[in-house]
């Protein structure tokens, strides 16, 4: 009977519909037209002829004005502090340079008293469905929330006009909990007589380090040269390969998702290459090394060419290696595209430089290394375990369902990626004018 109950209650939450609307015939049905002065208001107005399914859509234009910034906005009473809401809307935009943060949709919430309750809450996860694209996301009231502004924004786009169309916002239970446990070795094998030896031990360092559980064991860079007198082309092999089938052996015995540095062979191509096994033993993703430093490239080392996700069964992942954490592009280009967690097998690197990539995109990194220590960070950049003596582990558990909100900034990881400029043209390196 409690299961009953709590289920009805659940239904009832996810049909409770705050708001929709869709084919806007001429009536605002509510919403109002705002701008914060009046010379850049952009021109807001209903379109009876452009609509998702049937005609009519709320519409907003630049009118050649780079200042305008406004569109539709419209206030839902009776908000309760702390609930979860869900927002969904199409939009159709033209001749908008970047619709990350020129198209914008929040959830500004207000007080009983009419003033601004906590944070406005930005909605940046867009998937395209043809011309349409549909926005989502999910936020939760501030505790002094009584109602919230649904917004619907163009902003400084002059030559640009969006379209709106099949709004919603309803009440939703509060999201699961995404508990995943994570753990990395610290071990630096020496005097190892090759690649097997050396990935040998550390496959016996997680039988000893990791307790049975783990989610996610990370290895570090380069565990196939590490120790060893070899060269990287001399420990170079294919993928999957004799590596890749020791890992996923211990992946499939201990159910976990396991990842490591080697060195991959393809053709006349070598390339530090970090690889994802799956809980079932197979390769899951691979990730070749983008910035390779010097020593590497003189080594023989290509590069690679772009920063990939993975969907796990917990969430998204993206890998880094090493040298990529002295540059901001590899952490940004997998918070972008919506990862969780940054996995980093390293060798060694700037440790400041590391906490920034994790506070500046909102994401878990992880790292394992050798003259870079071993730990898990969570998205406010704290170090949550740290393996510190060889032949440890740092196991920690974290939530990625758990939101980290700056106290003046509100949610950096959303608010950054509808904040975030990259239509500004950044000059050619060392390209003097």
């Amino acid at each position: 009977m409690r299961y009953c109950l709590l289920a009805l209650f659940s239904f009832s939450l996810q049909a409770e519909v705050l708001l929709q609307q869709s084919a806007f015939r001429g009536d605002t049905e509510g919403w109002s037209v705002w701008s914060q002065r009046p010379d850049t208001m952009p021109r807001a107005f209903v379109d009876r002829h452009v609509g998702r399914g049937e005609p009519g859509s709320l519409a907003i234009s630049g009118v050649s004005n780079a200042a305008a910034y406004g569109g539709w906005r419209k206030q839902i009473a009776g908000i309760k502090p702390g609930e979860w809401v869900r927002f969904r809307a199409f939009y159709k935009a033209e001749s908008v340079t970047a619709e990350n943060w020129q198209v914008v949709a929040r959830l500004d919430w207000q007080t009983a008293s009419g003033k601004r309750a906590g944070d406005p809450d930005y909605l940046p996860w867009t998937r395209r469905t043809g011309e349409w694209s549909e926005l989502t996301g999910e936020a939760q009231a501030p505790q002094n929330a009584a109602s919230v502004f649904v917004e619907l924004y163009l902003a400084n786009a002059p030559q640009g006009t969006v379209w709106w169309d099949d709004i919603s916002l309803e009440r939703v239970p509060p999201p699961s909990a995404r508990k995943v446990t994570v753990a990395t070795v610290n071990l630096r094998p020496r005097n190892s007589s090759g690649r097997e030896e050396s990935v040998s031990q550390f496959i016996q360092a997680i039988g000893k380090t990791v307790p049975a559980g783990a989610d996610v064991i990370l290895l570090p860079e380069g565990i196939s040269v590490v120790g060893t007198t070899k060269s990287y082309v001399e420990v170079s092999e294919s993928i999957p390969g004799p590596t890749t089938k020791s890992l996923g052996e211990v992946a499939k015995a201990r159910n976990s998702y396991v990842i490591a540095g080697i060195y991959e062979r393809e053709g006349q191509t070598v390339y530090n290459t970090a690889v994802l096994i799956d809980r079932h033993g197979e390769l899951a993703g691979k990730y070749r090394k983008v910035y390779l430093p010097r020593e590497e490239v003189e080594h023989g080392l290509t590069p690679g060419t772009h920063f990939p996700v993975f969907q796990t069964d917990f969430g998204k992942v993206g890998l880094m290696i090493c040298y990529d954490v002295f540059f901001a592009e590899p952490a940004r280009a997998l918070a972008n595209q919506g990862a969780d967690m940054i996995l980093m097998p390293i060798w060694g690197g700037d440790e400041t430089l590391a906490k920034a990539r994790a506070i500046e995109n909102g994401v878990f990194l992880v790292t394992s290394g050798y003259d870079h220590p071993t730990y898990i960070m969570d998205p406010f950049g704290e170090r949550l375990s740290q393996a510190r003596e060889q032949g440890t582990a740092a196991i920690a558990t974290v939530d990625l369902a758990k939101h980290y909100r700056w106290q003046w900034l509100g949610e950096m990881r959303t608010r950054r990626l509808k904040e975030l400029r990259m239509d500004v043209a950044v000059p050619q390196p060392g390209l003097v004018r």
